[in-house]
């Protein structure tokens, strides 16, 4: 008895070591609690502050995150700056120069490093950011799981190996995000995110000008929609020429809602990449029905977020805590 109750202790403690690890080397809803309780508040209230003098900062907050998790993880490598010799993310043409929000980020952390030196991670100021962004332009409020350390590495040449471009289809796209973990549900959720924000014309002209060697405009683009979009593009003539911008979404193009997906059921989708997901029969059924429940797809939108804010996290020892965001230590 007493050698069974000695190994029922051992086999306890080595299950509660166990379970400790785990929990030290994972994300947890109010790691900041104890050592910078107000981190989540000053990140909010910048994010907010900016958002209100420029609301196109929201969507630009919500597309850095994705950019950042999906190329070496949720590591804040985007927002590191090229160093000689290596070029950095943000330099690649994906980023620079539509991707928006560096100030902001820096705003926060400056901040939060005269409150809490070395304690809160450009990774979770980034999610913290992202999240914010949803809160102020849609409405969509939910925990972020924080503890996230930020890399130390960040390399121009694997953004298109990570990225998905504007021209996939909605096979790409579901297989795109297969590999980092999202389900193709999922992935139709988290497109929602292009209910904000704008587009340089250069990502979708081909779609007006040069579809294929058949037809010149996208039969898949409504005609009218496709008309408007034509006085707001000319046609590329030489790569010196201006690129102007349009809004993703032309309904509510400041608002993080469902009217993308009754867009795109218009054939009003400005990338290949959006109307894909509704002229595809395995995504369409998808689309259709965030459309019809703007309550549900919100609810799906923050799930789907918390998810990809997870994915290839640095914690625990792993990568350091930087004083500035765009260098490191």
């Amino acid at each position: 008895m007493a050698s069974g109750a000695v190994g029922f202790r051992a086999l306890a403690l080595v299950l509660f070591l166990s379970v400790f690890a785990a929990a030290a080397t994972s994300l947890n809803v109010g790691y900041y609690f104890f050592t910078c309780p107000l981190a989540e508040t000053i990140v909010r209230k910048t994010v907010f502050d900016a958002v209100s003098r420029n609301p196109g900062m929201a969507a630009g907050l919500v597309r850095m995150h994705f950019h950042d998790c999906f190329v070496r993880g949720c590591d804040a490598s985007v927002l590191l700056k090229s160093t000689p010799g290596n070029p950095a993310e943000r330099d690649h043409p994906a980023n620079n120069p539509s991707l928006r929000g560096f100030e902001i980020i820096d705003q926060a952390k400056a901040q939060l490093e005269a409150l809490c030196p070395r304690t809160v991670s450009c990774a979770d100021i980034l999610a913290f950011a992202a999240r914010d962004s949803a809160l102020k332009a849609g409405g969509i409020f939910y925990n972020v799981p924080a503890g996230r350390r930020d890399g130390l590495i960040s390399s121009l040449s694997e953004v298109p190996q990570n990225l998905p471009p504007p021209s996939f289809n909605a096979q790409q796209l579901i297989a795109n995000f297969a590999r980092k973990g999202l389900t193709a549900d999922e992935m139709v959720t988290l497109s929602g995110a292009h209910s904000i924000g704008i587009s340089h014309c250069s990502s979708f002209s081909r779609r007006l000008y040069a579809f294929n060697a058949t037809v010149a405009q996208d039969p898949s683009l409504d005609p009218a929609y496709a008309a408007f979009l034509k006085t707001k593009c000319p046609p590329p003539s030489n790569a010196t020429q201006a690129d102007p911008t349009v809004p993703l979404d032309s309904i509510t193009a400041n608002t993080l809602d469902n009217k993308y997906y009754l867009q795109l059921s218009k054939l009003r989708g400005l990338l290949t990449s959006d109307e894909t997901l509704y002229t595809t029969p395995s995504t369409s059924g998808m689309v259709t029905s965030n459309a019809m429940n703007s309550f549900a797809w919100s609810a799906k939108f923050a799930k789907a977020m918390v998810k990809m804010g997870s994915i290839d996290v640095l914690t625990g020892e792993q990568g350091e805590i930087r004083k500035l965001c765009s260098v490191v230590n």
